[in-house]
This record gives C-alpha cells, structure tokens and sequence, in this order.
C-alpha cells in the first residue's frame, strides 16, 4: 500500500496532476473536492455541518482504503503550514496508512500566482469542481488565501523521507505526475 499526498496552493493543479499519476501507476485518485463537492448542495464546506461531513466522509474512505487489497491511493490537499490544525490533520491521516503498513509519500507542488490564476479558470477545472464555477469568488479566494495562509512548505520543514518538492508553473500536468513517479518509484 502506498499514499501519496499532493498538496500545495488552490489552482495549483493538484488534481490534474493527480489524474495524471493515476494514469501511469496503479495508484487510485481522491482529489479533495469530490468530498467537497458531495457535501455542498447541502452544507457549505465553511460552515461547521460542512467540514464534519467531509471530514467524516474521507476519513471512512482512507480507512476502508488502506485496509483493502488497493495498491493505493493519492489525495489532494491544501496544506496551511501556519495552521496547527493542518499539521495534525496530515499527520491523522498519513497514521490511518501506517497503521495499515503503508508507504507515505509527500508531493509539494508550487507555482507562480499567475499560473495558478489562469489554471484557476481553466475548462478541466471547471469541469471536475463545481464549487470553483463562480469565478469571482475562486479568484478572490485563491488571492485572499495567499494573504492569510502559508500554503508552501518553508525550505527543511518537511521532515518526512519521502518527499519533494516540485515547481510546475512551467511544467505539463504528465511531466509532473512522471517526476512524481521516478522520485519515488511508484
């Protein structure tokens, strides 16, 4: 079994890079909003009701995940370093593999704001994250998080053995998810 978590900033392209990698390993994708998005035509993902029940859901799919028979699974998340509370989600997480014997991989993706605005409007996008559809908040979002948020790791503050960090601004989603693959032979 092995986890491999994808995280960095909105728009990134976590997800596309995700698809990507699912397609040359045997590994199964759960980007983040496919809880965010079953839960918002009833709770928004702000309000309390909202994180409880994707929280709820995607704990129950990481269990019954790293107890089966799956060689697999690769998630995407938005990591706020400043924020405690992230640092011991990821850390609930990754325990729910190990206990299980998995081997934990940490993906950085990092990429210039203006990339990252651009892919923030993109068809692919749109197309998988209806909760990204109004533009005018998804920018905003994006923008205002970056001021309240550190969603990039410093230099050494991710101490786990199997990671990297890569700056895609100017790299394809495949080129990408191949790195991925090489660095940690997946």
């Amino acid at each position: 079994m092995k986890f491999v978590l994808l995280f960095g900033p909105q728009a990134v392209g976590k997800m596309t890079v995700g698809q990507q990698l699912e397609k040359i390993t045997d590994l199964k994708l759960f980007h983040n909003h496919m809880t965010i998005d079953l839960v918002n035509p009833y709770f928004d993902y702000g309000t309390e009701k909202g994180r409880k029940l994707v929280g709820e859901f995607r704990k129950r799919i990481f269990e019954e995940v790293a107890g089966s028979d799956l060689p697999g699974l690769i998630f995407t998340y938005v990591w706020a370093f400043d924020q405690q509370g992230d640092w011991d989600y990821v850390e609930e997480v990754c325990a729910v593999f190990e206990s299980k014997g998995a081997d934990i991989y940490f993906a950085e993706l990092e990429a210039d704001t203006d990339a990252r605005l651009l892919r923030n409007k993109s068809e692919h996008r749109l197309a998988h994250k209806p909760t990204k559809r109004n533009l005018d908040w998804s920018e905003n979002d994006l923008l205002s998080s970056m001021e309240i948020y550190r969603l990039n790791s410093d230099e050494g503050e991710i101490k786990r053995a199997n990671y990297t960090r890569i700056n895609n601004t100017n790299l394809a989603a495949e080129e990408t998810a191949l790195r991925i693959k090489n660095t940690f032979n997946l």
